[in-house]
């Protein structure tokens, strides 16, 4: 199939194979499905259509996203025929856990957070994950960027 052909129901098609690599073990519990693009890249479509397929799977239980990470295959025991709750994007967990070690006073006004590149080391992210981590508490007015310095707890 050609991106600019793509036949009815090829999503249906696609979810059909990756079931089926499911189900035999190609792609084995808690293993990370390859990305959007190869996958669009090896059944030939364009992602919108890849990205139907894989929400099939995702209501069945099949696969599951993890927002910054990529879609990971379920454990058999967890699988079920009702769709799985996304959980919240990962810049948000690790702002959620930062502004907590604000609040607890771990972190005083004028310290220094962790680098962009530790909070990536720390939580398995990309640079842009921690660096949207940051902006959120940025925008919350607790912290602030210091040019060539860092980001610091705001004074409040």
């Amino acid at each position: 199939m050609s991106p600019r052909s793509t036949a009815w129901g090829a999503y249906a098609q696609i979810a059909n194979a990756l079931r089926d690599r499911i189900r035999t073990g190609a792609l084995s519990a808690g293993e990370l499905l390859p990305s959007e693009v190869a996958l669009a890249q090896e059944y030939g479509v364009v992602r919108n259509t890849l990205r139907r397929a894989l929400a099939q799977l995702e209501q069945e239980g099949l696969i599951e996203s993890l927002p910054g990470r990529g879609r990971m295959v379920r454990p058999p025991e967890q699988r079920s025929a009702a769709p799985v709750q996304p959980r919240p994007a990962r810049y948000r967990e690790i702002a959620a856990e930062l502004r907590a070690a604000i609040e607890r006073g771990d972190l005083t006004e004028g310290a220094a957070l962790p680098s962009e590149a530790a909070l990536t080391t720390q939580y398995g992210v990309s640079r842009g994950t921690a660096r949207q981590a940051l902006a959120d508490l940025s925008g919350a007015g607790l912290v602030e960027s210091v040019q060539g310095k860092g980001w610091f707890v705001r004074s409040r």
